[in-house]
């Protein structure tokens, strides 16, 4: 079930290519190189803006009836959405 989660996100590209967070065959490595381009101006003596977030702690504060209805309204199938409610 799991894999067919992880397939319909990426698919209805829920979760963009540029998403490094356990998202398999990519690393931390992956997301410095991309980073760099991003830095690169910086060396060149421009002026850049950077904001992170970290969503981390959020993860767990989502109230579930909230989660289950964006995966509906993402398109997950009835049976998946019933699955993560039941898992």
């Amino acid at each position: 079930m799991l894999v067919a989660i992880g397939r319909h996100l990426k698919n209805s590209a829920v979760i963009r290519h540029s998403h490094y967070g356990f998202t398999k065959g990519k690393s931390c490595l992956n997301n410095v190189v991309t980073f760099y381009k991003v830095t690169r101006p910086v060396d060149e003596g421009k002026a850049m803006d950077v904001v992170l977030l970290d969503f981390s702690k959020a993860i767990g504060a989502v109230p579930h009836n909230i989660l289950l209805d964006k995966l509906s309204s993402c398109g997950m199938s009835g049976f998946m959405v019933c699955w993560v409610r039941t898992g």
